[in-house]
């Protein structure tokens, strides 16, 4: 099973990005499904995450201007980003929690993409 983020770049503050990660491989299910992002000198923070049949829960920071998605007939997970401001700057990271050809749960991380917002 691979992760394959995209849709990082740079943009300025009060702009959008959409980042999309697409699952593939030997995938039996996805249950949930979340971004978290890295910013330079910090630890790793969850985003947004959404589970199977479509509940989301996100950090404080972006409530109201993130939304996730998904897409299960394309095991595909969707990030809309609004109202960018330069503390979103960070590489952000995918994760899956597959049911792959092991036939066992496990979660499973993109490579990131990195989002930069100037101001």
């Amino acid at each position: 099973v691979q992760l394959q983020a995209s849709g990082g770049g740079l943009v300025q503050a009060g702009g959008s990005l959409r980042l999309s990660c697409a699952a593939s491989g030997s995938i039996f299910g996805i249950k949930s499904m979340t971004w978290y992002r890295q910013a330079p000198g910090k630890q790793r923070e969850l985003v947004a995450t959404i589970i199977a049949g479509g509940g989301t829960n996100y950090a404080d920071s972006v409530k109201g201007r993130f939304t996730i998605s998904r897409d299960n007939a394309k095991n595909t997970v969707y990030l809309q980003m609004n109202s960018l401001n330069p503390e979103d700057t960070a590489v952000y990271y995918c994760k899956a929690d597959v049911l792959g050809g092991s036939l066992s749960w496990r979660d499973y991380w993109g490579q990131g993409t990195q989002v930069t917002v100037s101001s």
